[in-house]
Order: C-alpha cells, then sequence, then structure tokens
C-alpha cells in the first residue's frame, strides 16, 4: 500500500472520529427532555458492550458449545448475585471441563 493512501486513510478515520464525538456537544446544549431519548442514549453503552462481548464469548473457545454453556451459567451465577471474579472463575472452569469433555 502506498504511504499517501495510508495517510489519506487516518485522516479520514480522525475526521469520522472527532465529527461522531463533536457533533452532538454542537448540537445539543441544554438537558435532554426526552423520556424516551434519554432512556435510550442511557441502555447504549450497555447494548454496545453486550453486542461485542456476546459473539466473543462463544468464539474465543474451541467448540463453541462450551463457550454458550459458559455464558448460561455466568448469566445464572450473576443472577444469584454472585461477584464478577467468581463469575469469571466459574466461567473459565467450565470453559476448561466443556473443552476436555468435547
Amino acid at each position: 500500500m502506498e504511504t499517501p493512501s495510508i495517510a489519506i486513510y487516518i485522516l479520514i478515520m480522525i475526521l469520522v472520529t472527532n465529527l461522531i464525538r463533536i457533533l452532538p456537544l454542537t448540537l445539543i446544549r441544554g438537558q435532554i427532555k426526552n423520556r424516551f431519548l434519554r432512556s435510550f442514549l442511557y441502555y447504549v453503552p450497555y447494548v454496545t458492550l453486550a453486542v461485542m462481548t456476546f459473539p466473543a464469548i462463544i468464539d474465543a473457545t474451541n467448540t463453541p458449545i462450551a463457550g454458550a454453556i459458559a455464558l448460561v451459567l455466568g448469566i445464572i451465577a450473576a443472577w444469584f448475585n454472585l461477584g464478577l471474579f467468581p463469575v469469571s472463575l466459574i466461567c473459565c472452569i467450565i470453559v476448561f471441563v466443556c473443552e476436555l469433555i468435547f
């Protein structure tokens, strides 16, 4: 790839990234009063994290079934108010055991 085209790609990336961050600051001056929009913006980070994390849980293992089982049991463990470390430990052990079995 040529050096000038890489520089152009980097400049376009900088422009798009900054536009996404600066545009809401310039367009929205006051507090958002719309209840639907506020709740939508509240959940955007959680949805984004979930969309990035859930496929990685399934694809990170050698067998997708091991990741799926660990995901389900991790959700159950979190449902019973276990902390982050015990839930992650349970999921890791389950993936390890499932990888040995399958």
